[in-house]
C-alpha cells in the first residue's frame, strides 16, 4: 500500500484541524460544564507532553502541548499543587489591605515585598476554614487566607482550592454533568457538522424530483431533465422518490410511461429501463438534492443517529469476536484515511469529521477506566453507595486502564504501520 499523500497541503491541514477540532470540542465540553459548577480549572490543554505555548487568562492557562494526540482539563482537586505547602516549610506572606493572606511564597523572602511577614508554618486549613498559623518570631500567629490566595514557587503561582471550588467538593450530579459534557459535545459537534453539510452541499430530498442525469443512459434518451417531477408511472400516483425507486428497480428491461411536471405543463414519456448485473432496473438518474435548513436540520439528526447505531454495532462486535485487533485502526490509521479523505473534497471530509466525532464520543462513554465512562461508572456506585469509593484505589484503577488503553494503542499503531508498508 503506497504511503499517504502527507507532501500536500491540503492533507496536512485536514489531519490538524480535523484532529484539533475534535479534541478542543472534547474539552470545552468539560471546560463549559466545570466552569458552570464552580470548579476551578487550573488549565485547558491541547495535545500532551511538553507545553510549547501557553497563555493565562483568569484563573485558567490555556496550553498548546508538543504531541497532538488529546487534551485536557485539569480541574481542582486533581493536581498536587496543594501539597507544595508543608508543616515546618519556611516561608513568606503578603496580605491585602483587610489582613487576608494573598500570596504564600513558599521560596520564603526570596522575590518578597519589604512588608511581608517571614515564619515557619505551624498548621494550614486552604480547603475548609481558610487559615493559616506561622511561628513568627517565636511567636504563633493566626492569619485568615483569601480563596483565591496564590502559591508562589520558583516565580510560578498556583491558587489555592476551597472544597467548594474542587471537583471532589461538588455534587454527583455536578461532577456527572462535567464528565459527561466532554462525550455530548462530540455528538453536538458532528451534528452541527450534518447539518452545515446539508446546507452547503445539499441532501437528499424525498420529493420525487429528478436529480443529474447521466448523459445516454435511458432517462436521458427519453428526454428527462434535472428537476423534471415524476407524478405517475404508469398511472400511478408517486409522492416520494422512494417510490419512484421501488418502481423502477423492480421493473428491469420494462417500458415505463412517465408522467412529467416541468414548468408547470405536464407531459408524458415512455422510457425503456434498463438492468444492472443484479437484475435491478435503472434508468441513470440521481435524487435531487434540498438545502432547506428544515431538511438540514433533520438530515443532521438522523446522521447522527445512524452513524451511532452502526459504531455502536461494530463495538458490540468486537466485544463478541466478531471483530479482532487486527480490524482496528489506530493514530496511524485514522490520520492516514483523514489525509485520504481530504483529497476527494470538503464534503466527504466534513462526513468524516462527524463520523470521527461519533466515535470520539462513543469511545470515551464506554465504562472503562481512565476513560470518561469509567469515571461515570464510579460516579454511579457512589450515587448507590452514598459515599465515595476511596480516592487511592479509584487511582489505582485509572492508572492500570491507562496502561492498558496505552497497550491497545500500540498494538493497532503496529497494525496500522503494518498495513501501511505492506
Amino acid at each position: 500500500m503506497p504511503l499517504p499523500n502527507l507532501d500536500s497541503v491540503e492533507s496536512i491541514v485536514a489531519i490538524v484541524v480535523v484532529f484539533g477540532a475534535l479534541v478542543f470540542f472534547h474539552e470545552l465540553g468539560h471546560f463549559l460544564l466545570a466552569k458552570r459548577a464552580g470548579i476551578l480549572c487550573r488549565e485547558f490543554a491541547l495535545g500532551m507532553g511538553p507545553k510549547i505555548f501557553s497563555v493565562k487568562r483568569g484563573e485558567t492557562e490555556y496550553t498548546l502541548r508538543l504531541l497532538p494526540i488529546g487534551g485536557m482539563v485539569r480541574m481542582a482537586g486533581e493536581d498536587p499543587e496543594m501539597d507544595m505547602l508543608q508543616p515546618n516549610m519556611e516561608i513568606a506572606i503578603e496580605r491585602d489591605a483587610v489582613g487576608k493572606v494573598t500570596h504564600l511564597l513558599l521560596d520564603g523572602v526570596q522575590g518578597a515585598s519589604a512588608r511581608a511577614i517571614t515564619g515557619t508554618v505551624i498548621r494550614y486549613d486552604l480547603e475548609h476554614a481558610l487559615t493559616l498559623t506561622l511561628e513568627v518570631d517565636g511567636e504563633q500567629r493566626n492569619f485568615s487566607v483569601h480563596p483565591q490566595a496564590q502559591l508562589v514557587k520558583d516565580g510560578r503561582e498556583a491558587q489555592i482550592a476551597p472544597l467548594n471550588r474542587q471537583f471532589k467538593g461538588k455534587t454527583v450530579s455536578q461532577r456527572f454533568w462535567a464528565i459527561f459534557a466532554g462525550p455530548a459535545a462530540n455528538f453536538l459537534l458532528a451534528f452541527v457538522l450534518f447539518v452545515a453539510l446539508g446546507l452547503s452541499f445539499g441532501v437528499p430530498n424525498d420529493v420525487p424530483y429528478i436529480g443529474e442525469v447521466k448523459a445516454g443512459g435511458p432517462a436521458a434518451e427519453a428526454g428527462l431533465l434535472k428537476g423534471d417531477k415524476v407524478i405517475s408511472i404508469e398511472g400511478r400516483k408517486v409522492a416520494t422518490w422512494q417510490q419512484v425507486v421501488e418502481i423502477v428497480s423492480s421493473s428491469p428491461n420494462k417500458e415505463l410511461l412517465f408522467e412529467i411536471e416541468r414548468d408547470g405543463q405536464i407531459s408524458k414519456v415512455p422510457l425503456k429501463v434498463v438492468s444492472d448485473e443484479n437484475n435491478v432496473g435503472k434508468i441513470m438518474v440521481t435524487q435531487s438534492l434540498t438545502s432547506a435548513p428544515g431538511e438540514a436540520l433533520k438530515f443532521g439528526a438522523t446522521s447522527t443517529y445512524k452513524f451511532t447505531v452502526m459504531i455502536l454495532k461494530g463495538l458490540g462486535m468486537l466485544f463478541t469476536g466478531g471483530v479482532g485487533l487486527d480490524d482496528l485502526s489506530g493514530p496511524v490509521g485514522i490520520f492516514k484515511m483523514t489525509g485520504e479523505f481530504a483529497q476527494q473534497g470538503l464534503a466527504v471530509l466534513m462526513q468524516w469529521a462527524a463520523v470521527l466525532s461519533i466515535n470520539l464520543g462513543l469511545f470515551n462513554l464506554l465504562p472503562l477506566p481512565a476513560l470518561d465512562g469509567g469515571r461515570l461508572a464510579f460516579l454511579a456506585v457512589e450515587a448507590l453507595r452514598g459515599r465515595p469509593v476511596d480516592p487511592h484505589k479509584e487511582g489505582m484503577v485509572h492508572f492500570l486502564g491507562f496502561a492498558f488503553l496505552m497497550l491497545l494503542i500500540l498494538v493497532v499503531t503496529w497494525n496500522d504501520l503494518q498495513r501501511l508498508f505492506a
